[in-house]
């Protein structure tokens, strides 16, 4: 089995129970290789009221209609082909703003300072605190 058929293809966003429509715009995408961590990540946005879809790799999320679009993004570091790190530059390059929550289990002190002399909202090592990631979140929603 190929590395390729273990990546999950973009989810559709799930819409919590009330949520209004007009808070599309506050989209979040969560870019992580690891499914189990999107799940879990997009669960826990959900619960809290917020809205969330999920992409396998830096390169379906690029593809997407939301990557101007997203208020916010929950990004792995280290994914294969384009690194989180790559996406973020990438993003720069096209003046696309929109605020970074890196994730990571592989991270070191100089990942940590680029991400965030980039612009980066925070930095999180895997496991990260729930409440620290939604705290971030929502205040990157308000910038």
């Amino acid at each position: 089995m190929s590395t390729q058929s273990l990546i999950a293809p973009a989810v559709p966003p799930r819409y919590p129970q009330g949520m209004a429509l007009d808070q599309k715009s506050k989209l979040i995408a969560i870019i992580d290789d690891d499914e189990a961590m999107q799940d879990s990540v997009r669960d826990l946005l959900e619960a809290a009221g917020l809205a969330a879809r999920c992409f396998g790799s830096a390169e379906d999320f690029l593809k997407s209609d939301l990557h101007r679009k997203a208020a916010c993004l929950i990004v792995d570091i280290r994914m294969p082909k384009m690194s989180g790190l790559e996406l973020q530059a990438t993003l720069k390059e096209e003046e696309c703003n929109v605020p970074i929550i890196f994730i990571t289990a592989h991270g070191d002190a100089r990942m940590r300072i680029q991400a965030m002399r980039r612009g980066a909202v925070e930095f999180l090592a895997k496991p990260f605190d729930h409440q620290l990631l939604l705290k971030r979140v929502r205040t990157a929603l308000n910038m």
